[in-house]
């Protein structure tokens, strides 16, 4: 049995980087993701928006309130996700170091609840 993971890329508020800086970048992210998908672990990824496009919905009382912005202001955003299957924790820290690497960016790694059918 395989677990899923989530690996969340966290990026610092600021100017985005030059054009082949991210070239550079992508083509590696392109890379890993091709031998995720070889080896059948691939899920899901993909990039963020900038947190000034998010809304927040916050329970209040009976109501829903609807808040533009993030839900927490931070020098660090949620950039993007990309969902894994791993036979462990190990597995999946050793994917996300890669995408640690690639991209020069803070990875966090949490296991989802439950485990996947292979």
């Amino acid at each position: 049995m395989k677990k899923q993971y989530l690996l969340s890329m966290y990026q610092p508020q600021g100017p985005i980087p030059d054009a082949e800086f991210l070239a550079k970048v992508m083509a590696e992210l392109g890379r890993i993701r091709s031998e995720l998908q070889a080896s059948g672990d691939w899920v899901f990824g993909h990039g963020l928006h900038d947190p000034s496009t998010a809304t927040v919905l916050r329970p209040d009382g009976g109501e829903v309130l609807v808040v533009d912005g993030p839900f927490t202001e931070g020098k660090e955003y949620l950039g993007g996700v990309t969902i894994i299957k791993a036979v462990d924790l190990d597995a999946a820290l050793a994917w996300g170091s890669r995408y640690a690497e690639a991209t020069g960016l803070a990875i966090e790694v949490r296991p989802f609840q439950g485990e996947v059918e292979d």
